[in-house]
C-alpha cells in the first residue's frame, strides 16, 4: 500500500513539475506579447531602418501591417479583430473614426517632440485641438506627365486631361474620393460637395474621360510611369516624387483649378493594448533627424519644421512638393461626408470604373 502511495505521490510531483515548467516556458511568450507594438499603416510609408532602430533602442518588437485605403483601414479597426496600437488615417477619416468612438485621446504631454510640428499643420478643421491626432505627412493630389510624350508646360489644369490626344494614355489612382474630387474641381465645384446633382455631373464628366484612361490602379502606377509605359498619371505628390527620382522625364503639376491638400496622421485606436509604446514611437518619429530621414525615404512633405531644415536644399525648396502660400490657398482638405454620401461617391466611381473598362 505504501508503495502504491509512493508511486501516486511521485506521479503527482512529476505532474506538478511539468505544470511549473510549462508555466515557466509560457512566461517569455507572454512577456514578448506585452512588448509588441502593432502598427497599421499605408504600404511602404515608413523607412524600415527607423523601425529596426526603434526596436533596438526601446526593446519592443514592431508588428507592421499595411492597408491600401482609408476605408479598408476603418473597417478592420471597427471590426476589432486586431488590437492595433497605432494607425495612420487621412484627415477626413480621423473625423469619422472620432465620431465612431474608435480613437483614444492623445496625451500631448507624453510627446515632447510635438514642439517641432509647424503651427500651420496643427489645429486643422478635422481635429481642431489635436485631441486625437498627430501630423505625420502631408501633400497634394496632382498630375504626373512624361515629357517624352507630353510637351513640357502643356498640362496645367485638370481639364487638360480630357484632350483627345491623350487617348488610352492616362493612369488614374484607384480612389473614389480623389477621382470624383478631380472631376468636381474641373467643373469648379467643391471637392466636398454633397449635392447629388453635382456628383452626377462629375460622374458624367469622368465618363467622358473614359477613352483616355489606360488603367485605374494603385501601387503599379509607379512602375508604369517610371518605365515610360504611360504618358500621364493622376496620383499623390509623394508617389510622384519617388517616380521622378527614378525617371528624369517625369514632372508633377498641382492643377490651377485647385486640388486636394491632405494630411495623414498618427492616431491611437481605443482598443490599443500598448499605448505607452505607441507614445514612444510617435515621439521617436518626431525627432527631427528621424523625421527628415523618413521624409527622404517616403518622398512626402513633412510637417516637422526642424526636420525640413535637415533636408537637402533641392528637396525643401521644391515648390512641387512644398507649395507656396498662393498654391496652398487654392487647395481643399477633404471632410468626412457621412456614411450615406460617402457611399454615393463610391457607387458613382464604381459605375465609372465599369464604363472605363
Amino acid at each position: 500500500m505504501k508503495k502504491v502511495l509512493w508511486i501516486i505521490t511521485a506521479i503527482l510531483l512529476a505532474c506538478m513539475g511539468l505544470g511549473y515548467a510549462a508555466v515557466k516556458l509560457d512566461q517569455p511568450a507572454i512577456k514578448t506579447k506585452k512588448q509588441n507594438l502593432i502598427i497599421y499603416n499605408w504600404g511602404d510609408y515608413i523607412d524600415p531602418t527607423l523601425i529596426k532602430k526603434f526596436e533596438k533602442k526601446y526593446g519592443y518588437h514592431v508588428v507592421y501591417e499595411t492597408f491600401d485605403s482609408n476605408e479598408a483601414m476603418y473597417t478592420k479597426i471597427k471590426q476589432g479583430g486586431t488590437a492595433y496600437d497605432l494607425t495612420i488615417p487621412s484627415e477626413y477619416m480621423v473625423t469619422k473614426m472620432r465620431k465612431a468612438k474608435l480613437l483614444a485621446k492623445i496625451n500631448t504631454k507624453k510627446i515632447s517632440n510635438m514642439k517641432y510640428i509647424g503651427k500651420s499643420f496643427l489645429h486643422k478643421s478635422f481635429d481642431q485641438n489635436n485631441d486625437y491626432s498627430v501630423p505625420y505627412f502631408w501633400g497634394t493630389l496632382g498630375i504626373v506627365y512624361n515629357d517624352k510624350f507630353v510637351k513640357r508646360g502643356t498640362i496645367k489644369t485638370w481639364n487638360n486631361l480630357w484632350n483627345k490626344k491623350y487617348r488610352h494614355q492616362i493612369l488614374l489612382v484607384d480612389s473614389a474620393r480623389d477621382a470624383m474630387g478631380m472631376a468636381l474641381a474641373s467643373l469648379g465645384y467643391s471637392m466636398n460637395t454633397t449635392s447629388s446633382l453635382k456628383l452626377h455631373l462629375a460622374q458624367t464628366k469622368l465618363d467622358a474621360l473614359g477613352p483616355n484612361i489606360k488603367a485605374i490602379i494603385s501601387d503599379e502606377m509607379k512602375m508604369y510611369l517610371v518605365q515610360n509605359e504611360a504618358a500621364v498619371g493622376v496620383t499623390w505628390s509623394g508617389e510622384a516624387h519617388e517616380m521622378m527620382e527614378q525617371n528624369p522625364h517625369l514632372h508633377y503639376v498641382v492643377p490651377s483649378e485647385g486640388s486636394n491638400l491632405w494630411f495623414d496622421n498618427f492616431v491611437i485606436p481605443k482598443t490599443a493594448k500598448n499605448k505607452e509604446a505607441a507614445y514612444k514611437f510617435i515621439n521617436y518619429m518626431l525627432e527631427p533627424k528621424n523625421a527628415a530621414k523618413n521624409a527622404e525615404y517616403v518622398g512626402y512633405a513633412t510637417p516637422n519644421i526642424a526636420a525640413q531644415k535637415l533636408l537637402p536644399e533641392k528637396v525643401r525648396d521644391d515648390r512641387q512638393f512644398y507649395p507656396n502660400r498662393n498654391t496652398l490657398n487654392h487647395l481643399q482638405v477633404f471632410k468626412d461626408l457621412g456614411t450615406k454620401k460617402t457611399q454615393e461617391y463610391n457607387d458613382l466611381f464604381l459605375e465609372f470604373k465599369m464604363y472605363a473598362r
